[in-house]
């Protein structure tokens, strides 16, 4: 069981960033292919009207944005979106729908069928739709989906000011269901909504006693969006931002740090920092759920400029037995 107290994540975040990124760099190599960085396309497949009340959301019902209100897309519709996915690159396909919980019924039953075609075309099916039971998890997994998000956003001591909707411990629960069921966890966070640096600790040291820990870590840069209650909010700090990046690698060795929301403020030098502190996915298309993106083809080039690589999930898995297997003979 892990233990990681803020201040246990405090002296690494802290670290001289020359050091810092020393250290993200070792564990990386040790752990994973440093040159392999997994391609992952995001889908909203139910848009807006969402219950909840987050405060970076413009889903949200209880905000005026620009999302209008969709209902569920048909599975036609949304394989169609997948195919296109594939076809650029992306080996994982992660569905999101603005929903508090996943409702019972025939909106579930569309969304089983839906899963079960993804995974035969044999990409990797990530779904996010708000809080789970265990027997809803048990029913994705069997459809196919091997991994749930489900973020904790933020410290557990701020995330009251964030979200008042549904508490912390729905969310750990929610994170306990998918666990039980057999499916993966992608956990993460949003940097920029007005925590303190010990926030950014406090979720970070969450992340790293869940046992076990994320097989996924997405890192998300606030996009403030008009009609939000964070609609004014600083762009997050860059060099912030890489601190995350590499502490998060180094509590969690294993897991894919996935670069997310905000990127299309980043610049290829800030992204770059944060390929060297230990981030290895990026997600593809235009927009995630409804907040841009950057275009794939500046990925492509990007990522070729680096000498950086497309890897498939299992790939990475099978990259890190290898270097675990190579570092115990070692010894």
């Amino acid at each position: 069981m892990n233990s990681h107290t803020v201040e246990d994540v405090r002296a690494i975040h802290d670290l001289p960033i020359t050091t810092l990124i020393f250290r993200a760099q070792e564990v990386h190599h040790l752990h994973q292919d440093p040159s392999g960085v997994q391609a992952c396309a995001l889908k909203s497949i139910k848009t807006g009207s969402c219950p909840e009340d987050c405060k970076y959301c413009p889903q949200s019902a209880h905000y005026e944005t620009f999302v209008a209100s969709e209902t569920l897309l048909d599975t036609e519709t949304i394989l169609r979106d997948a195919r296109l996915a594939r076809d650029a690159g992306a080996t994982r396909f992660c569905m999101g729908a603005a929903w508090s919980k996943i409702p019972e019924g025939a909106q579930f039953e569309s969304v089983l069928d839906t899963v079960s075609v993804v995974n035969d075309m044999g990409m990797e099916v990530c779904c996010t739709f708000g809080m789970l039971e265990e027997n809803q998890a048990v029913r994705l997994r069997e459809a196919g989906c091997s991994v749930y998000n489900h973020n904790l956003d933020t410290s557990r001591e701020f995330y009251s000011e964030i979200i008042t909707t549904r508490s912390y411990d729905d969310r750990m629960e929610t994170l306990s269901n998918v666990r039980k069921a057999g499916m993966e966890v992608c956990c993460g966070g949003i940097l920029g909504m007005g925590e303190s640096k010990k926030d950014r600790l406090g979720l970070l040291a969450e992340l790293a006693n869940l046992n076990p820990q994320p097989e996924s870590v997405p890192i998300n840069a606030l996009v403030p969006v008009e009609g939000t209650p964070l609609e004014n909010n600083e762009k997050v700090d860059g060099i912030a931002f890489v601190r995350v990046v590499a502490t998060a690698r180094i509590l969690m060795p294993k897991a894919m740090v996935r670069l997310s929301a905000g990127r299309t403020d980043m610049s290829e030098e800030l992204q770059t920092l944060c390929f060297l502190a230990g981030a290895n996915s990026i997600f593809l298309g235009d927009k995630l759920l409804t907040t841009p993106n950057p275009d794939k083809d500046e990925d492509s080039v990007l990522l070729e400029k680096l000498g950086l690589r497309n890897i498939h999930p299992d790939e990475a898995r099978s990259a890190q037995g290898r270097k675990v297997e190579a570092s115990v003979s070692a010894a």
